[in-house]
């Protein structure tokens, strides 16, 4: 674990004194965990990613955050793989680029579900690790995760960059030290798509799921 001293300590905004994180899999999470967790604040992380496709790469990227949270012993809840209501949701933009409105109900989606849990567990602040991610638009993200706090009294969105001061760099860091698995694509069934659309294009292999992890050879 990288240690206090090559890190800023945090501290949660506005008096908040525990925090409900949203993580989208280990290898986002794992900076921003390290990160919680030397810095003294109470957390769990809360796992709710219906959009994550086919159920066997939902489950390797599930199974390697649980093992990371109980290495840190941080609770860790697992809530419903509820893709019917997912796909529901996304009728009609089953061809939106990547960051697109497909993106935003996504987001909108899972968040509101973390704001529903914090509210009904007693937790005033939310926060996620998917803007940690070079590949997501923070500020899309953070609007997500603002919307979905307002309906309730007294919670927020903490929308820390956790990015900055060299936080992309650990999480690869930390992702090669645990070895976790390395994600292809985004996630769901349309990025999955897009994506083997792409390196065909280019002759290149189709993704192969539960096969590439950081830290092997010429990662």
């Amino acid at each position: 674990m990288t240690t206090a001293a090559e890190r800023d300590s945090l501290t949660l905004p506005r008096g908040h004194d525990k925090l409900l994180l949203h993580s989208c899999c280990a290898p986002c999470s794992g900076e921003v965990m390290e990160a919680l967790h030397v810095s003294g604040i109470d957390y769990a992380i809360f796992f709710y990613n219906p959009n994550i496709h086919p159920k066997k790469e939902y489950l390797l990227r599930k199974e390697e955050n649980v093992r990371f949270a109980e290495q840190h012993g941080i609770e860790f809840i697992d809530a419903d793989y509820d893709t019917d209501n997912w796909f529901a949701r996304a009728k009609g933009m089953e061809y939106e680029p990547e960051r697109g409105v497909r993106c935003t109900m996504c987001f909108d989606m899972r968040f509101e579900r973390t704001a529903l849990y914090a509210h009904e567990h007693g937790y005033s602040l939310i926060s996620s690790s998917l803007g940690i991610s070079r590949w997501k638009n923070m500020a899309q993200i953070n609007d997500c995760g603002h919307r979905a706090a307002a309906p309730y009294d007294g919670m927020a969105y903490w929308d820390y960059n956790w990015r900055k001061k060299g936080g992309s760099q650990r999480m690869i860091e930390i992702s090669k030290r645990e070895r976790f698995y390395q994600q292809e694509y985004c996630g769901c069934v349309y990025s999955l798509r897009d994506s083997n659309l792409h390196r065909k294009a280019q002759g290149r292999d189709l993704i192969q799921i539960g096969v590439q992890y950081y830290g092997d050879e010429g990662e």
